[in-house]
């Protein structure tokens, strides 16, 4: 038996590959055996099913302190493009919502020059008061990381605090890529992956869920990619906190790497399949349909992914200013049980918990 074999033989009887062999099955195995390996991992997790959920954004500001090579969301202030809504402006979005459905908000933004600790919690507080049945996704590691320090407090602390005034979970950006040598290159100002690891580890102990991410198809090179797979899985054998992963595809539009262009719908369902074979203990897999467009959503669920995110509602733009095909993002329900079913799959209603919604 081939090397390459013995890897397939221990994916089909549900064992874990290392590192080299991650490698190796990578580089060497057909697209169409990874996939088959990668929709039986998915069966035997979630069988036919594949989530959604009644979601909005709610983007506070794009102005940010930082200034990541690939980020095309990004101003400083004054710049053209930028915007900075105040509280009220906030709470009239989270008004005109109310009555949609919704189930989740996620809030994300760019690390604020002014906004701190205490105005977010009262954000929170007052979505809850407006929305008291949806969950609330709030803030990355990095976001969370500069308002806790910015207070003064510990990282449990502030985290503490979130919880009380509403947050129920953390979405999973800002993890890039971990390799110290790749974030120095494209976000040398960010923390690093060892504050974006404890900081889900501190919130995992706190029982407030989290998502996890990896921005691909830039300067990495796959063992780049392996090596943060591997420290996903290694935090998520220890707090079992990690409620999905998702595969950033980086967008090229309108930022510092547009010359790098973008890589192919092929490495990405390659990379959908490897991340479902290495996080053999993250149940979760999102193909974020908002960053991939429709079309290749439909085939990352031959490749192992269980979860498309939810209906939008065109309230985000980070992916749509950084050259994605879909300018104003939404989804209706029958969209995307047409696109699940197509796939051979079930659409199935969830919540933030991956709690099934009748």
């Amino acid at each position: 038996m081939s090397a390459l074999e013995n890897i397939i033989a221990k994916l089909g009887a549900s064992e874990r590959i290392s590192g080299q062999e991650a490698l190796l099955l990578w580089q060497l195995a057909p697209l169409w055996q990874l996939s088959q390996l990668a929709v039986a991992a998915k069966r035997r997790v979630s069988g036919d099913m594949v989530f959604y959920n009644r979601n909005f954004h709610l983007e506070p500001s794009n102005v940010c302190l930082f200034d990541c090579k690939f980020c095309s969301y990004r101003r400083s202030e004054g710049e053209s493009g930028a915007w900075d809504y105040t509280l009220e402006q906030m709470l009239d979005i989270v008004r005109s919502r109310k009555d949609s459905g919704a189930t989740e908000i996620h809030i994300v933004g760019g690390v604020h020059p002014r906004n701190d600790l205490y105005f977010y919690l009262e954000l929170i507080r007052q979505i809850k008061q407006i929305m008291p049945q949806v969950a609330i996704k709030a803030f990355t590691a990095v976001e969370l990381n500069c308002m806790i320090s910015k207070a003064g407090l510990t990282t449990v602390e502030g985290l503490k605090l979130l919880k009380e005034a509403g947050m129920e979970a953390i979405p999973g950006g800002g993890a890039e890529i971990f390799a110290p040598h790749i974030r120095e290159q494209i976000c040398p100002q960010k923390g690093s992956a060892e504050m974006w690891l404890d900081l889900h580890r501190q919130a995992h102990k706190l029982d407030i869920s989290t998502n996890a991410t990896m921005l691909y198809g830039h300067i990495e090179s796959v063992e780049d990619r392996i090596d943060h797979l591997l420290r996903l899985r290694e935090l998520q054998d220890e707090t079992g906190g990690i409620n999905a992963f998702i595969p950033l595809k980086f967008r090229s539009a309108n930022n510092s790497l547009s010359a790098l262009g973008e890589t192919s719908v092929i490495d990405d369902l390659r990379t959908l399949a490897m991340s479902r074979l290495i996080l053999d203990n993250v149940l979760h897999l999102k193909a974020y349909w908002v960053m991939y467009g429709k079309s290749t959503t439909e085939l990352a669920l031959a490749f192992g992914a269980d979860d498309i995110d939810g209906t939008i509602e065109d309230s985000t733009k980070i992916y749509s200013m950084a050259g994605a095909e879909d300018s104003h993002p939404t989804m209706s329900i029958e969209d995307i049980e047409k696109i699940c079913r197509s796939a051979g799959f079930v659409a199935h209603e969830r919540d933030t918990h991956y709690n099934l919604i009748k």
